[in-house]
């Protein structure tokens, strides 16, 4: 899943290299989070038609073909069909790899075991920063093929590792059951809020090294450094905030998260001072994962007795995550296409939909409080 992250710092080369225009770049990126909702709208059918593990290994198979595929580029629309099925695998892969893996979890390592699955997702982030500028010094094409053998490999070598499936809850009333506990308000919030969440990483996730390469002037080179950075962070966000959550509770830890995510996504509107970008750049690419264990161990609080409950939210937060990161994503490309390359607005819509996130969440703090001193 974390190689879809990869074309992010190919973004300036593929213009460079006149495959695309710097519009066209930016909406193929967008195109892969259209991708990441339909996938988060088909994982938890697929999984039940085929199982869990089978889909996480086909959807594993079809991104490492998306980026060799990618290395020819016939058309805008081949492209596009590429990296919005890039997209769907990152979704399917969300959705099903932690209802796979945490059944297997004691509950007081929850936080950390979920931090460990999505460090991943840096992992790929750093590796995809320092790979794309080396690959890139054969050509774009080979950049695009070595991508495509170095995600074969990681396929094969997680080929047997996913746990056994958990039993299924089968039954009407079991989904009936589910159903209505994932419409819970405070769920609903929770979702409404992980997805201004999405929607405040999509500047970085999508115009960072764009912004550094050529809106800041500084290359190619510097822009993949900055990826790096955010890469770093991202393998040990899930890991601190896991940890975080495990000792302080999920509802706290996730409003300290969401407080210091506002004013990281808004620094470079406010500096582009190295000191600045650096920090902006470790500090989202962190909580780029690691508000996922947050989001996932909070609806565990939050339905602490029904399991099929658990799963139904997870799904539909994730859906409401990729619902906002796309529709985020083309917003912004569009805004950034009309307003003559302002960065700068993007990253303040950006702190400002992680801000609303945080309100909502205190006043979920403040009705749970209510609700217990009346009880």
């Amino acid at each position: 899943m974390a190689w879809r992250f990869a074309y992010t710092p190919l973004i300036p080369a593929l213009i460079a290299a006149k495959w695309f225009t710097p519009a066209e770049a930016v909406y193929l990126g967008a195109a892969n989070l259209a991708g990441y909702l339909a996938g988060a709208l088909v994982a938890r059918d697929l999984g039940t038609r085929i199982g869990s593990v089978r889909a996480l290994r086909g959807m594993m198979v079809l991104a490492s073909l998306s980026c060799v595929a990618c290395a020819v580029p016939i058309s805008f629309i081949w492209f596009f069909g590429w990296r919005f099925l890039a997209g769907i695998t990152g979704g399917v892969i969300m959705v099903l790899a932690a209802s796979t893996i945490l059944p297997h979890t004691a509950p007081s390592k929850k936080g950390f075991v979920g931090g460990v699955i999505f460090a991943g997702v840096g992992l790929g982030v750093a590796a995809s920063g320092t790979l794309v500028p080396l690959l890139l010094q054969q050509g774009v094409k080979q950049a695009w093929y070595g991508l495509g053998l170095l995600s074969a490999v990681l396929t094969l070598l997680s080929w047997r590792a996913w746990p056994p499936e958990a039993s299924a809850v089968h039954g009407e009333a079991a989904h009936h059951d589910a159903g209505r506990a994932a419409r819970s308000s405070l769920v609903v919030m929770l979702c409404v809020e992980y997805g201004l969440n999405a929607l405040a990483l999509v500047p970085h996730m999508v115009f960072l090294v764009d912004f550094v390469a050529r809106g800041l002037g500084q290359g190619i080179a510097a822009g993949s450094h900055y990826w790096v950075l955010y890469g770093l962070g991202a393998i040990v966000g899930p890991l601190l905030t896991g940890h975080l959550a495990d000792r302080a509770g999920f509802a706290a830890a996730l409003r300290v998260a969401f407080l210091v995510e506002a004013v990281a996504v808004a620094l470079p509107a406010a500096s582009t001072s190295a000191a600045s970008m650096i920090v902006s750049s470790v500090i989202v690419g962190g909580f780029t994962p690691g508000i996922v264990p947050l989001v996932i161990g909070r609806i565990h609080e939050l339905l602490p007795h029904s399991a099929a409950g658990q799963s139904s939210a997870w799904a539909q937060a994730t859906t409401t995550f990729a619902l906002f990161q796309a529709a985020g994503a083309y917003g912004l490309s569009y805004l950034f296409a009309h307003s003559g390359g302002d960065y700068a607005l993007l990253f303040v819509i950006g702190a400002a939909a992680v801000a609303i996130a945080l309100a909502l969440e205190l006043v979920g703090a403040i009705s749970i409080g209510r609700a217990r001193s009346g009880a």
